[in-house]
């Protein structure tokens, strides 16, 4: 069975990027989020949950989206934070988002009909992915991860009758001769290594996005000034003032980025503003054509003292992989190269202004 809505699960760490993804997953056209997990990663796993949870209220997400909380840990590494982009919490700075006392946050949690349990992430992918699917007589899910991939890992480990079920693997991580917390691994795979290599290795479609292309797409204070004021701003320059929030939807989003941009300021000496990590992922699912890509067999380094977590790419075709597979052996990864930059903020800009319209923020 086709259909021109795409079943989307969703696996964060948020992050604040992961808060831009959790938006354009609600409010991008196309898409049908279907339920989303947490893991460990930007800060530890009681705080993703909540901070999934504080999204989905604010972001105006349909009711029966609800938040599953996954793996606390990875595999088999310690466990690793990053509070210094994202802030002790995992969303640092962040203004107007609604407390975890708020009954519409608590209400966000999956809990067992009978015993009243929160529902763990394994459970609920495969309740969500099994239902769509129907057997084969209905549809397939694609599956996004943005954060750590202990959760996927996880559940193909459990699941793998479930394979079949699944359309594609997308996911934010790893970087091609390019680290962002060693010098050549991306945080995303060197928390779970190990995790990642299993995923790697699904028979399964995979498109990557890796830190070559989400450092392209910088929020500049042109799109920062339209993200407050609704309104293109293309000729305002780093000296101008920005114009003030109209919404207090909008007043959120601006301490969002503006602690992210602060923090990748200070640590990665990125003056134009900050990147888009997340949010890209969600963008492939829309419009693939705004990306260049080319299909690699794609490993994680498991055990190099100087480079674990590194993605390896065989551009040369060293390993004589088999080209038809998507598994141990094959050409596993479609890995994004280029991204049409301009196009992916347009969409991102498009989803504010749906979510500006609907969100209880506002009200």
């Amino acid at each position: 069975m086709t259909t021109n809505t795409r079943k989307l699960w969703l696996d964060v760490d948020p992050g604040h990027d992961d808060a831009t993804a959790i938006l354009m997953a609600i409010h991008s056209p196309g898409i049908e989020l279907l339920g989303l997990s947490t893991v460990h990663g930007n800060t530890n796993g009681q705080n993703t949950a909540i901070n999934a949870a504080r999204c989905l209220v604010a972001f105006a997400a349909a009711p029966n989206v609800l938040v599953y909380p996954g793996a606390p840990k990875p595999l088999i590494r310690e466990t690793k934070h990053d509070p210094e982009i994202h802030g002790d919490d995992g969303l640092g700075g962040v203004e107007g988002l609604p407390s975890l006392e708020d009954p519409r946050v608590l209400a966000r949690f999956a809990k067992d009909k009978k015993t009243g349990e929160i529902i763990s992430a394994d459970v609920g992918m495969a309740t969500a992915i099994r239902r769509e699917w129907k057997d084969g007589k209905g549809c397939k899910t694609t599956i996004v991860a943005c954060g750590p991939e202990t959760n996927l890992a996880l559940f193909f480990a459990v699941h793998p009758e479930l394979i079949p079920a699944v359309e594609e693997i997308v996911f934010m991580g790893g970087g091609i001769g390019l680290g962002n917390r060693s010098a050549v691994a991306e945080f995303n795979i060197l928390c779970d290594p190990h995790s990642a290599q299993i995923v790697f290795d699904v028979p399964l479609p995979k498109f990557m996005v890796p830190l070559n292309v989400t450092h392209t797409a910088i929020l500049t204070r042109p799109i920062h000034a339209q993200l407050l004021s609704g309104i293109p701003s293309p000729d305002i320059s780093e000296k101008d003032p920005l114009p003030p929030a109209k919404t207090p939807l909008r007043h959120t989003l601006h301490t969002l980025v503006s602690f992210f941009a602060e923090s990748y300021e200070t640590i990665f000496n990125f003056t134009k503003g900050p990147p888009m990590h997340d949010p890209i992922t969600i963008a492939y699912l829309v419009k693939p054509e705004l990306f260049t890509s080319t299909r690699y067999r794609v490993d994680v380094e498991l055990e190099g003292r100087f480079t674990l977590g590194e993605t390896v790419a065989d551009i040369w075709n060293y390993s004589a992989p088999d080209p038809e597979s998507w598994g141990k052996g094959g050409k596993n990864v479609v890995l994004s190269e280029k991204l049409g930059v301009q196009g992916f903020f347009d969409m991102f800009l498009e989803c504010v202004d749906r979510c500006d319209a609907v969100s209880p923020l506002n009200q």
